[in-house]
Formats: structure tokens, C-alpha cells, sequence
């Protein structure tokens, strides 16, 4: 796309019949970007705002006419800028996800502008983004969303835990300020931030609570549109099939918050310790980017790193599930050189003999396993010994219609890898590990595999078995965890007797 300088404005060149002498730009040649005065009396788009209100999108992206769109700019509603912008030192810098590093910008002779043209590889998954293609941001009045006396239909109880870093939370909303929320798995995090995302409805604010995983996105959404039925809410994912309107409260993948720009009055992390998003600078940088200034931010673990932990102004602690019962500890149970069994197509006696035990009442199982050649392997041994299964993993395109098939008992056994390690609740059920020493199983990861059993009151115990072939420091650390979480609700009196 370029531009034409005219009267102090830019204007596409496609827009009008410019003669061959008139210089065109690229949007990241421009000598000024020429923001135009905010024309108070114009009649916008109603339609345009709704849709572009806190977000920071590709020309492309937007389903408007470009004589529509530049209308907005003209009369000071709307800005272009450059996707990729040049600092003083002459590195490139993507201005979606804030990616600095030479080795993830590329150059292709470019479709649109002919010419040889910079695109940041960082970000691609949500589409190409060229140094002669602009955003485009609203820059005219804030979408008004509306107040609320009490936005919140949830009736439930918090339990002392739940009610001590609810309460916190709440004021950290209102002084706006930063809180971790340190929660054991199944301690019901998502009901401890019932009452901030109503604090921030109340007075007309926006929402955003953003995970790393859909999987979690699709568990919430029924959840929180049940807790809020008068707020407009959306959920977005990749492949997610809800229409993007100005809701005002969000659910959202971390990687869809890059296309937002200063848009929420509170955010919140769940799962702020799980992969990508704590590898990934680019999701950080587009959480910062999305919040508004100085609004309060809340983050939700259970398995904080020592870096979150030493970084983090302020921290509330829930040791204790909301049913009061303690976690359940891991056995270890060494079950000899599983790797040589399968390669001999044998599956670990031990296992099998763990399994056999709970198939006569269909007993809810998960088993975690290293890596999808393991996980193919298994779930070929267990159908070779009677065993019914299926399999599951990251990308797997049928991954959740086999999750809701296991979720309605359909099938009993669920093999898969650590994508289920997190967010998925599933009453009744038990774990098993297998290969638990291998190094992907991490201290976190393994407290977050335990963490799935024992979740509902009706049910609260369970068993957890890791089977190796040798303890690993991170097995070790990661039952010790447990131990201690339960030592420490124990302390205040808060652990019911079993």
C-alpha cells in the first residue's frame, strides 16, 4: 500500500489519480504519519468502531471500505501506522508483538508494494505483517460500556481461602495495582476472580482474562457466561468461530491479546506460569500492551517460578482446595526400562496391571506420557492387550471431541501428553504417568498432572502413580510441593479429616 502527502494528510494512492511525478511512500517512508485533528461534529461509523475499539489491526484485516476508513483518518477518528518501524540505530521492530530480533525478520519481493519488503516472521501465525502494509487504530471517543449494580449471578461460597485472596483481589482492582494469586490446582481460582471482574463491570470497565491454552479458553467460556449474563462476553482462539463485537469482558488465548491496544481496565493471567507464555516475550509484551495505564493486573498460578515469585509486588496464597480436603501425593512406582519394553512392543507390567484394576467400574483415567511417538506407542500396546483407550495430543484435530467424549464417560482411558496438564476438569478421575523421570515432566508440570485428581467435593481423593525407571530430581521436587501445600493448610486448620 502507498500513500500520497497531501495538504499536510496522507491518501492511498489507489484512492484517487495521482500523476506519474507524485512521490508515493511506503507507510514506514513517510516523514510523518500527519495525525489529523479530531472533528467532534462527523458522523462515524458506528459499525467501524465497534469493530476496530481497542484493537490494532491490519488494513487488511478490516472488512470496510478503504474510502470509509480514510474518511475516519481525515477527520482525526482514526490513525495509520507503520507495522514494522525503524529505530534510531536502524534495527526493525515489529510493532504487533514487539519483536527486535534480526533473525525473526525476513525479507519477499512483496505482492502489494512490488518491492523487496521486511515482514516479521515472530507473530506470523496471525497472518504476514510487512513494512508497507499499516495498522490501524481508533483514535476518536471510547466505546461507553455499561455500569452495573451487580453484574455477578453466581451464588456460590468461597471458602476462607477463596475469600481472603477474592477480597485482596478486589482491592487491588480498586487501587489499581498488581497481585499474584498463588493457588493450589483445584483450590477454584476462576470463583476467586468472580468478584474483581464484577468490580471492574460495575464502573463500566473492560475485561480481559487471558490463558495460554484454548483448551482452557473453551473450559471458562460457559462458566463465566453463566456468572455474568448481562455482559457481552467473547472468546477468541485460533479457529474460534465467535464473532468479534466490543465485549466487554474477554476470554482469550495469549496470543490473540496482540491484536488489542491499551483496551482493558483489568487483566487477568491465569496460568501465568505455563508455557508459551512464560518463554514468550512477544505474549508478555502483549499483555503489557493491552492494558490500559495503570490499570491493575492479576496473576493466577499454582506453580510459581522463582523469578514470578521475587518479581511480584504483591502475593496472596491459597494452600488448600475449596472443599478443604488436602491434595493428593504421587507414589512412585519404578516399573523397570518402559522405553526397551516398547520397543519390544510390550507395555510395563505394572502398568498394565494398575490399569486392569480400574476397568471393571470405568474409573475416569489419564495417562501422561513424554512425547507423541511414546503416546502412539502406548495407545497401540493397550488396544493389543484389551485395553480400550484413545489418544490425545496438541495436534491432534480431533483433540476436542475426544476430550468431550472422555468427559461424558464414553471412553474411560485417555492417553496423552502434557497439553491435559492443565485446565481440564474431570470429576472422579485418576493419573498415572508413565516415563515420569523423562525431562519434559518438570516440578510444575508434574504438580499440575497430580493437580487433575481429587478436584470435585463429591470425590476429593484419588490416586496419582508416576512410573519411572529412576527417581528424577524434578519427582521428587514435585511431590515435596504437594507435601508442603498440604503441610501449610494443615497448620491453619483449614484441611477437612478424611
Amino acid at each position: 500500500m502507498e500513500f500520497v502527502i497531501l495538504s499536510r494528510k496522507i491518501i492511498p494512492a489507489s484512492l484517487e489519480s495521482f500523476s506519474l511525478s507524485t512521490p508515493r511512500y511506503r507507510i514506514d517512508e513517510l516523514p510523518s504519519l500527519y495525525p489529523q485533528p479530531f472533528q467532534k461534529s462527523f458522523p462515524f461509523s458506528l459499525e467501524l468502531h465497534a469493530f476496530l475499539t481497542g484493537r490494532l489491526l491490519k488494513r487488511r484485516e478490516l472488512p470496510f471500505p478503504l474510502p470509509l476508513i480514510q474518511q475516519h483518518y481525515e477527520h482525526g477518528f482514526l490513525q495509520y501506522e507503520p507495522a514494522i518501524a525503524i529505530k534510531n540505530d536502524g534495527r526493525p521492530v515489529c510493532k504487533r508483538c514487539g519483536n527486535e530480533k534480526a533473525h525473526l525478520f525476513a525479507t519477499i519481493e512483496c505482492f502489494h508494494c512490488k518491492r523487496d519488503c521486511t515482514y516479521c516472521r515472530s507473530c506470523i501465525k496471525l497472518g504476514r505483517i510487512t513494512a508497507c502494509e499499516p495498522l490501524v487504530r481508533w483514535t476518536g471517543p471510547e466505546w461507553q460500556y455499561p455500569l452495573y449494580d451487580d453484574p455477578l449471578s453466581w451464588t456460590g461460597t468461597l471458602s476462607p481461602g477463596q475469600k481472603h485472596a477474592s477480597d485482596l483481589a478486589v482491592e487491588a482492582v480498586r487501587q489499581q495495582t498488581k497481585l499474584l494469586i498463588w493457588a493450589v490446582c483445584g483450590s477454584g481460582k476462576t470463583e476467586v476472580v468472580f468478584a474483581p471482574i464484577a468490580e471492574a463491570l460495575k464502573k463500566g470497565g473492560r475485561v480481559l482474562l487471558a490463558t495460554p491454552r484454548t483448551d482452557v479458553v473453551k473450559e471458562l467460556f460457559p462458566r463465566l457466561k453463566k456468572a455474568f449474563p448481562v455482559a457481552k462476553i467473547t472468546a477468541l482462539y485460533g479457529g474460534s468461530e465467535e464473532v468479534f463485537h466490543p465485549a466487554q469482558l474477554v476470554l482469550a488465548t495469549t496470543h490473540q491479546v496482540l491484536r488489542f491496544k491499551q483496551a482493558f481496565d483489568l487483566v487477568i493471567i491465569d496460568e501465568v506460569d505455563a508455557f508459551p507464555y512464560t518463554m514468550d516475550k512477544r505474549l508478555q509484551f502483549a499483555v503489557e500492551e493491552a492494558r490500559r495505564a495503570e490499570s491493575p493486573l492479576l496473576s493466577l498460578t499454582a506453580t510459581p517460578s522463582k523469578q514470578l515469585l521475587s518479581t511480584s509486588p504483591s502475593l496472596v496464597k491459597i494452600p488448600l482446595r475449596y472443599h478443604g480436603f488436602p491434595l493428593p501425593v504421587p507414589t512412585f512406582s519404578w516399573c523397570g526400562n518402559w522405553r526397551k519394553r516398547l520397543r519390544k512392543n510390550k507395555l510395563p507390567p505394572k502398568l498394565i496391571q494398575w490399569l486392569t484394576e480400574r476397568q471393571p467400574l470405568k474409573t475416569p483415567v489419564f495417562v501422561f506420557v513424554p512425547s507423541i511417538k511414546i503416546l502412539n506407542e502406548v495407545g497401540r500396546l493397550l488396544l493389543k492387550e484389551n485395553i480400550p483407550c484413545e489418544t490425545v495430543h496438541g495436534e491432534d484435530a480431533t483433540r476436542h471431541e475426544k476430550i468431550e467424549r472422555f468427559r461424558k464417560g464414553e471412553n474411560s482411558l485417555l492417553v496423552t501428553t502434557t497439553i491435559l496438564e492443565r485446565g481440564v476438569t474431570i470429576p472422579n478421575v485418576e493419573v498415572a504417568v508413565l516415563g515420569a523421570e523423562d525431562t519434559v515432566f518438570s516440578e510444575s508440570a508434574l504438580v499440575q498432572i497430580a493437580g487433575r485428581v481429587g478436584r470435585s467435593a463429591s470425590s476429593p481423593s484419588g490416586e496419582v502413580v508416576f512410573f519411572h525407571y529412576g527417581k528424577s530430581d524434578q519427582m521428587v521436587k514435585a511431590r515435596r510441593h504437594i507435601q508442603k501445600m498440604n503441610e501449610e493448610g494443615k497448620r491453619f486448620g483449614l484441611l477437612s479429616i478424611m
